[in-house]
């Protein structure tokens, strides 16, 4: 009689005739137009090559276990609206120059503006003294941001503050570790998130505390350290409630990154899924009312519904929602803190993928589409809508490409597109 082969080796037998068959019957079905706008719908991938891997890897994902989402488990509401853009407000000069980004904003659909408060913007000179002396005469360094909150208000618009860049008296090597470096001692920017939540409490009301710390140079010139990261998210959320009990503590969002050096080496980048493991591991998730994720689609579209842990796209969040249920945290909201596709043009490096603008700008409106399929996330924040300067249009860096509008004004088809949809969804 013959010999059975091993069960493993019957497995992987299996597993590649799938394969072929699947492989055989996309070519097959890419063959046809319906066929080939089925493969996209599925995909994300508007090539028919790279259409061909990502149904390899849907057909493979049937082996994997299943991710857990727990769509069914309601999760706290502390929003308003779900649409929200990221701004540059505290670069550009002047109330009448703010009035006029946040009216655009506002004329596109948009109700949450996340906004950074960099704390070396703030307290300046030393803890506890918020007088601006860069320029004469000296000024209150809160003038900037009340004015943006002001103009906001009147506007009816919602700000969420992102607070992250210590100054220089932060550390002992000012600058040397990099200035994103977290401060010394912790406790400096605890004591500066109270003052800000103090002075902005029934006002502003969602909090971020810091930016990527999983990657470089976020976490400055030294190895990124979810453990520390912890002990700073403690202290900034304890003194953040103790002055405002209302105050809605959002964690930073972790770039999407497949490397696992970030933890040994200064310089380095570590998987988002391992380090907010971590997080849990060290006992963060007391401190912390959402989860924030990045939603970049890079190199495929927002209907790409591969499931695989080294494919970077925007399905990516269903892992970590996958990790909060799995943690306990299944009641938890999740919030898109940026989100968006590269339209860099051709000949430019492309770190972040590459799109045309006609595709930037139907991706957006996919992806809000794609989004109602989620209904743990409660907020997603494009990024981002102008600079006030051509800062990074000078330095030939793609972060340019994802804008709404330039910096002199003229909106990209991706505003349009994104004003359309949002009106539509608003009646």
């Amino acid at each position: 009689m013959a010999k059975r082969l091993p069960w493993a080796v019957r497995q992987a037998v299996i597993l590649w005739l799938w394969l072929f068959l699947a492989g055989s019957a996309s070519v097959v079905v890419g063959t046809t137009p319906p066929g080939r706008l089925w493969l996209a719908q599925i995909s994300g991938e508007s090539f028919f090559l790279p259409q061909i891997k990502a149904f390899s890897d849907l057909v493979r994902q049937l082996t994997r276990p299943r991710v857990e989402t727990a769509d069914h488990i309601p999760t706290s509401t502390t929003v308003l609206s779900s649409y929200g853009v990221n701004t540059f407000l505290h670069h550009e000069v002047g109330q009448n120059r703010r009035n006029a980004v946040i009216s655009l904003a506002r004329a596109a659909g948009f109700t949450y503006l996340r906004q950074p408060m960099p704390w070396q913007d703030v307290e300046i000179h030393a803890r506890g003294d918020f007088e601006d002396r860069r320029n004469d005469p000296p000024r209150s360094a809160w003038y900037k941001y009340d004015n943006i909150l002001r103009l906001a208000q009147d506007q009816d618009m919602q700000l969420i503050l992102r607070l992250d860049n210590p100054p220089k008296w932060s550390r002992h090597d000012g600058d040397a570790r990099h200035s994103q470096a977290p401060p010394d001692d912790y406790a400096d920017y605890a004591h500066f998130v109270a003052q800000v939540a103090s002075r902005y409490k029934g006002q502003i009301r969602h909090y971020q505390i810091w930016n990527e710390p999983n990657i470089y140079p976020e976490w400055g010139e030294q190895p990124v350290s979810p453990e520390d990261y912890a002990r700073l998210l403690q202290q900034a959320a304890t003194a953040i409630r103790a002055v405002d009990s209302e105050a809605v503590i959002v964690l930073a969002a972790m770039a999407a990154t497949t490397t696992y050096d970030g933890d040994t080496r200064a310089g380095g980048n570590l998987n988002d899924l391992v380090y907010l493991q971590r997080l849990y591991d060290a006992g963060a998730a007391p401190y912390f009312d959402v989860v924030a994720v990045q939603g970049y689609g890079l190199w495929s579209g927002p209907q790409d519904h591969r499931m695989h842990p080294l494919v970077l796209n925007f399905s990516r969040a269903r892992y970590v929602r996958d990790l909060m249920v799995r943690n306990g945290d299944a009641k938890k909201p999740m919030w898109i803190a940026e989100m968006n596709w590269n339209a860099v043009p051709p000949g430019m490096a492309a770190p972040f993928g590459r799109v045309s603008l006609e595709e930037q700008a139907r991706y957006i409106p996919q992806a809000y589409q794609r989004l109602q399929e989620w209904p743990w996330v409660e907020l997603s924040n494009v990024w981002y809508l102008k600079r006030a300067q051509p800062y990074w249009e000078e330095r030939e860096d793609p972060q340019a490409y994802f804008r709404l509008m330039t910096y002199d004004g003229q909106l990209m088809p991706v505003y349009n597109a994104i004003q359309a949809y949002l009106t539509a969804a608003d009646r």
